[in-house]
């Protein structure tokens, strides 16, 4: 009686144990999908509200190297003296001012795209600095058209930051 009594409990306990596991099993797997759908929904909803910020940041840096190429700057930037080393000051001061008041947007841009455009300033920086230390610039009109003369022979360093900055924003969408 006793073996039969056995049997007959792990009859009814083998499918309750089966059971069991598979109630855990699906019970587990419901709460990871809710989790990783709790997750999405909450990644979607700060992508929502952080992609006017990110757009925003791409588009004052793409003003920011729009407004320090080189062309531009002349343009918007004219000479107090004839001084060239005064002119040279002041294109740089400029330039450096634009930057300082963008460096926030360095947050919602990539790493890759703010060292380019570090890079970009530094490098039209660079190219003035050069234009000054040649010997045939001697005042600050003469500076002014060594560098226009500079920028029609070969593209600004903006040009390509601001490629990758265009680059970068078609892989957003």
């Amino acid at each position: 009686m006793e073996i039969s009594k056995i049997f007959d409990l792990f009859l009814y306990g083998v499918p309750s144990i089966i059971t069991g596991v598979i109630a855990f099993y699906f019970f587990k797997e419901h709460t990871k999908n809710e989790d990783g759908r709790r997750r999405f929904l909450l990644k979607k909803d700060l992508q929502v509200n952080a992609m006017p910020l990110r757009l925003q940041a791409y588009e004052r840096m793409a003003l920011f190297l729009e407004r320090i190429s080189p062309s531009k700057l002349l343009i918007r930037v004219s000479p107090n003296s004839s001084n060239k080393n005064d002119y040279e000051s002041l294109l740089i001061k400029s330039i450096e001012q634009e930057y300082e008041h963008n460096l926030s947007q360095q947050i919602y841009i990539s790493d890759k795209c703010w060292n380019i455009i570090t890079t970009a300033k530094n490098a039209t920086i660079q190219l003035i600095i050069k234009a000054s230390m040649l010997e045939k610039t001697d005042t600050a009109d003469t500076l002014r058209e060594v560098l226009l003369r500079e920028m029609t022979e070969r593209h600004s360093p903006s040009d390509a930051a601001l490629s990758f900055i265009k680059q970068e924003v078609s892989e957003i969408w």
